[in-house]
């Protein structure tokens, strides 16, 4: 018959508990650390309403409807729903690539969860700077030096690779004519340029 080789625990001395807690301690205070450099300075996200579920990766597409103010609280964009055949196929609300948006509002968005809601408080060195922003008519859309606020829902998101395979998808069932209760309006099909529905406002 084997025999059980037992060997006795040892208790734990009264130091090793102190510095085991010390460690927990600094583990937690460490996350806590990261989480909050995470951000560019001055850049806030608050959450107005929970999400669940993981974060958004920098380079990911996301989904949502938002809402951009001045300082003054004058609205300078707001999103809508692209008007594509998109059931089944793509989410409601506006496709933003995030690696092309300007640092403040993509930093945000990283802190975001699905079907939250948020509002994302940028310093204009995180946003459009000392340039400001024009429309393609010459007029200031946004003022030099200018701090914006932007209203978040996020709806959904995508890794890239899924929107563009997604979009090819719903590019080829256009040129077929479209499954049944795939096909829209011929006025309402936005234009797409290069692969990508053209980007709102935050854009840089």
């Amino acid at each position: 018959m084997t025999e059980v080789t037992r060997v006795p625990l040892q208790p734990i001395a009264k130091g090793s508990l102190t510095k085991l807690w010390i460690g927990i301690a600094a583990a937690v205070l460490l996350a806590l650390v990261l989480a909050l450099i995470a951000l560019p300075e001055g850049v806030e996200v608050d959450t107005l309403s929970e999400g669940s579920g993981p974060v958004p990766a920098a380079t990911d597409v996301v989904f949502v409807r938002y809402t951009g103010t001045l300082e003054d609280g004058t609205v300078f964009d707001q999103s809508q729903d692209i008007p594509l055949p998109v059931e089944g196929i793509f989410p409601e609300g506006n496709p933003l690539p995030l690696d092309r948006m300007v640092p403040g509002f993509a930093e945000g968005a990283l802190q975001m969860q699905k079907g939250g809601t948020y509002r994302i408080t940028i310093p204009a060195r995180y946003a459009y700077g000392v340039e400001g922003r024009t429309d393609p008519q010459g007029n200031v859309v946004i003022p030099p030096n200018e701090d914006l606020t932007f209203q978040v829902e996020l709806v959904d998101f995508m890794s890239m690779e899924d929107f563009e395979r997604r979009l090819a998808a719903l590019q080829q069932a256009l040129q077929m004519g479209g499954p049944d209760g795939m096909m829209g309006a011929p006025e309402a099909q936005p234009e797409v340029e290069g692969g990508m529905v053209p980007p709102p406002a935050p854009i840089q």
